[in-house]
């Protein structure tokens, strides 16, 4: 239940209703659903869109993918569809399951063995999906 008095939550409430009078689908809009409707780019639109944008020699896409999966662990994992597409968008990119599992092994040392074990869960249900759909690894 929210506090009237709570300057925060009553301008969370001014933003929400905001949203819904500029675009009253974004009421029940759903990360999930986003989720489902566009599980994963191909690998040149991620490299178009968020590779090498400003630098032709930059990161590639599957390393900046990684350091994102680096950075939603270090974060406590805390969303479930963040951390799932980003495994899906590395593995487009080229990353392994071995590379995946290892970048969020390697944050355990600096976000706690709860936040690698959340986000390693999330890594699982992404490989599993493939396995049962017979994705390549």
């Amino acid at each position: 239940m929210t506090d009237p008095k709570n300057p925060f939550e009553q301008m969370m409430a001014q933003a929400q209703e905001m949203a819904k009078a500029f675009n009253p689908a974004l009421e029940s809009f759903s990360p999930k659903g986003f989720e489902k409707l566009w599980p994963t780019m191909p690998k040149e639109v991620m490299e178009m869109s968020f590779g090498k944008g400003m630098s032709k020699d930059g990161l590639d896409a599957k390393t900046r993918l990684l350091l994102t999966l680096a950075g939603l662990t270090m974060l406590g994992a805390q969303s479930d569809t963040q951390m799932r597409m980003t495994v899906r968008h590395a593995l487009e990119a080229g990353a392994t399951e071995d590379e995946i599992a290892e970048t969020i092994a390697q944050m355990a040392m600096f976000a706690g063995i709860p936040s690698m074990t959340r986000a390693m869960d999330y890594a699982r249900e992404v490989f599993d999906d493939r396995d049962t759909k017979g994705d390549d690894k």
